[in-house]
Formats: structure tokens, sequence, C-alpha cells
């Protein structure tokens, strides 16, 4: 079931499964902004990673002497969540661990995930609660994918990354080929111009763009002038990715708190960097905004 708020300059819709965000609607504009899950390219709108963010090394999470079998992006993001609370702003849906989600990684939470819409932003907001014995480990993220191009007769390329910072450039990671893992053996550099980075038509061509140490708390997509189209501010969060399928119209700004494994990491999953430490009954909370210009 889909659930939908509005208010006079824009609406949303957030499906059950998943709790996923599949719409985001500027009235004042009259256009669709979020990405709408086109199978010619990728068949997702705004996923949420969890209990993992990207791929374990080899799919195997190491867990108390035991090995885990995971897929990319752990399970909630195709799993059906209850809508527990609507009100004229937000919706709030929970997911309770299972036999299902025990078998994949052995701990029990609750996790609750809010949408709220105030005029033209939109903040989501993730609790975590560890409702076993047991001390519970994990990684979150958000994976919403934005229409680029949006404008008629411009090409994505004529588009900007636009980030807060005074620094002229950016570090990042790529992946590891074949692996879904992050690769150190080089670290590149995105430039900056005031801020300001070119999308080139072959800035995706090795997947996701990874970013580690907080290096921005905001960041924007923008428009061919340079001003900014769609924004997404994450205080706080120590990883981030940005990514496309090469070719396919839409732009992914991705908040992590934790990220995918380094290659060749077999570690014990305690020992991951930027890993969530839950001690029972503990709660977890943290939030994203979007924000369209």
């Amino acid at each position: 079931m889909n659930h939908t708020l509005e208010n006079h300059v824009m609406s949303i819709t957030v499906s059950d499964h998943g709790a996923e965000l599949i719409s985001i609607y500027d009235k004042e504009k009259e256009r669709e902004v979020l990405w709408q899950a086109d199978t010619a390219f990728w068949n997702r709108h705004a996923p949420l990673l969890f209990p993992h963010v990207g791929k374990y090394f080899n799919d195997e999470c190491h867990y108390n002497g035991k090995i885990f079998r995971t897929r990319q992006h752990g399970f909630a993001r195709d799993m059906d969540f209850s809508c527990i609370e609507k009100t004229k702003d937000s919706i709030t849906h929970r997911l309770v661990s299972t036999e299902e989600t025990r078998a994949y990684l052995p701990f029990d939470f609750t996790l609750t995930v809010t949408h709220r819409l105030s005029d033209k932003n939109i903040s989501i907001i993730w609790e975590v609660k560890n409702s076993g014995q047991d001390t519970m480990y994990f990684t979150i993220g958000g994976h919403p994918a934005f229409r680029v191009p949006i404008l008629p007769d411009t090409k994505q390329t004529d588009y900007c990354l636009l980030f807060q910072t005074k620094a002229d450039h950016l570090n990042y990671l790529l992946v590891e080929p074949g692996t879904g893992t992050a690769s150190r053996k080089k670290v590149y550099a995105l430039p900056l111009d005031h801020g300001r980075a070119a999308i080139t038509a072959n800035l995706f061509d090795n997947d996701a763009l990874i970013f580690d140490d907080n290096q921005f708390d905001w960041v924007a997509i923008g428009y061919p002038d340079g001003t900014p189209y769609v924004s997404l501010s994450c205080k706080g969060f120590p990883n981030f990715g940005i990514w496309s399928l090469p070719g396919a119209p839409y732009i992914c700004l991705e908040p992590w708190i934790g990220r995918c494994d380094d290659f060749g990491f077999t570690d014990d999953i305690s020992k991951k960097e930027n890993i969530i430490k839950l001690l029972s009954q503990e709660i977890f909370n943290s939030s994203y905004a979007i924000t369209i210009h």
C-alpha cells in the first residue's frame, strides 16, 4: 500500500514495501523529481539500506565465529513494513525482526522509519532499537535517485554537483571491479571550483564514488546555471556515495553511516570501520533531509 502527504507546494508518496519514498512531486514546477524506477535502468526509487550498506567481501559477514551469507544492501528494502502512524505531515513505518531476518544476521531489532514533509523539505528519520540480549552491529544508509536531466533540451553533463566546502577537491574511492567492495589501491580527487564539480560523461564508469571521513554534510545537484535543483543534508554521516548507472537519466545521492567492506576484509563485523554498535535495549537515532529548490 502507498501513502501520500501533500502541502501547497509538494506531495510525497511512501510505500509500505521497504518503507521506500517513491514520489516527490513539485507542484510549483509541475514535475516529478524522484526517479520512477524504469526497469530499463534501475527498478528502485529511494531504497533504505539496512542492516548493512553495500556488500560484505565475498558476500560473507563474519560474526562471533560464524559466517553469514548476505546480499547487497541487506534485506529491509525488500520487506513489507507496517504503517503505524500517519499525520497531516508525516508517515511512520516499522519493521520488526523475524526468523527470516535472524537467519540472515542474528540480531533482534525494531526499525522505525518516518518521512516528514514541511514546505519543500522531506526529513527521513531512522530509529533502530536493539530488542535482543546481544550487542547488535549494523550500518544504515539512504539511496534516493533524482531525475537528471530535469529540464527540457538539456543533458546530464550540463548539470553539476555542489558542495558546501572551501576545499579545492574531495577524496573518493572506487569499487574493486566485480566485488562491490571498496578498493584502497588508489585515492582519487574530485576537483572543485568554488564547491562545484562537473558531472562528466565518464564519472560513473567504475560504479559509485565513495566518500569517507565526513568530508561534507550538504550536497546538491545543480542546474546548468549552477543553482541548486535538489539538495541533501546529512550532518554527522561519515560516508557518502554518489552513483548512477552510466547513461541512465538519474543520479543517486547516498548518505551512509558505514559502507561496503574494503576489498579483502574478513574480520569480525565488530571490527568493521564505522560500524554502529548498539547494546541490548539501546536505541539509535539518525536522519537526513532532502530539499527541492
